[in-house]
């Protein structure tokens, strides 16, 4: 039994390396909390989520007042048990992005403490699909960048074996939208992968209407189109338009993207392993869509990602987004436009300790055994 006896709690507040806009809002920090969990063998894993710049404390409190307590004493090995009990301990909060944000620092946390025990990396305990995943980027596609910072970047990418790029749309004018996206096909040609973000920027007759002057562009998915909660409208946008849809960065449960998957509205699944709550979640929600013959392709924390889109076969693209450069002593494996996940047990993250502590936003909150 690998009875755990600590928990500890940090938080850094990482500035992004660059201006990041979308349709609705501006990336200010990423407030990453991060969760050390220590087995009576001194065997220690490490998990972690993020916000966009605001709920991090939220997050905070609830691990050091309501989660963390209740990992004590428990077998660290009984993760969907663990997983469970903390969901039905917090029912009053679920579901919801705070609790699901804090559950993903722990059971990020538990799967890395099960992997470096069993000696084997995280893609392969939890599947060992395939080797590497191909990359797209969106960190030169954000909604303030001029059109030729578009093109630049793109061409850039492509140039590094990338196999595609996401531009934000959402500006005011649908022709600026066109215009944009025109200019980056035209420059990266037709085998070069243009996806495309609303960010829950419209409503339905404007998700229609884009959609429409997208089509002749070859978009790889529209992204986001409608607010998240808008089932039926994503059907109906599904039902009038040839590009594929994609939702998933802003469901929480495993149950949200089942009710997705059985209207019919979404062509891509884009589950997040922190806001759907953790490894154990996300790993149902990939199966299921593979059972609707759907792509996952997730939502940012590439450097977990990685290896969850190697874990499991219907995975299609990884998203480049740099998070844990400054935290980390290497960043992702890049292979010819291709992530390879990490050979080392755990979940493949080579954590700067050193730069967290001078990073982070407290001193760690220390939760033991007979404290």
């Amino acid at each position: 039994m690998a009875r755990i006896t600590h928990v500890e709690i940090r938080m850094v507040d990482l500035k992004p390396q660059v201006v990041r806009t979308d349709a609705i809002q501006s990336f200010v920090s990423q407030e990453t909390p991060i969760v050390r969990i220590t087995d009576a063998d001194g065997m220690v894993g490490t998990g972690y989520s993020y916000t966009i710049g605001t709920g991090g404390s939220s997050v905070v409190a609830l691990l050091r007042d309501h989660l963390a307590p209740r990992l004590i004493g428990r077998d660290a090995n009984a993760i969907e048990a663990i997983w469970h009990d903390l969901l039905f301990a917090t029912h009053a909060t679920s579901v919801g992005a705070i609790t699901s944000l804090a559950l993903a620092a722990i059971d990020t946390a538990l799967w890395d403490l099960r992997s470096r025990r069993a000696g084997v990396p995280l893609h392969l305990l939890a599947g060992g699909a395939k080797p590497m995943i191909p990359l797209y980027t969106t960190e030169g596609g954000w909604l303030h960048l001029s059109q030729e910072q578009l093109v630049e970047d793109a061409l850039a990418m492509q140039a590094k074996g990338f196999g595609g790029a996401k531009i934000k749309v959402g500006r005011s004018s649908a022709s600026e939208d066109v215009a944009r996206l025109a200019a980056v096909r035209a420059a990266v040609g037709p085998a070069f992968e243009i996806m495309t973000d609303a960010n829950q920027g419209f409503d339905l007759g404007e998700a229609v209407r884009r959609a429409r002057l997208f089509e002749p562009l070859d978009i790889a998915w529209f992204e986001e189109p409608l607010p998240s909660d808008n089932i039926v409208g994503h059907r109906r946008l599904v039902q009038s338009t040839s590009l594929p849809v994609a939702v998933g960065e802003s469901l929480y449960s495993p149950g949200q993207f089942r009710d997705y998957l059985v209207a019919g509205a979404c062509s891509v699944v884009q589950v997040d392993v922190a806001r759907i709550g953790g490894i154990t979640p996300w790993l149902k929600v990939a199966h299921l869509a593979e059972s609707f013959d759907v792509a996952v392709c997730p939502h940012f924390l590439m450097e977990l990602h990685v290896a969850l889109c190697c874990a499991v076969p219907n995975s299609r693209w990884l998203e480049y987004i740099p998070q844990l450069d400054s935290l980390t002593h290497c960043g992702l494996r890049i292979e010819n436009g291709a992530g390879v996940p990490s050979d080392e047990p755990g979940l493949g993250i080579d954590w700067d300790w050193e730069a967290i502590a001078r990073a982070q936003c407290f001193d760690p909150i220390q939760i033991a055994e007979g404290a």
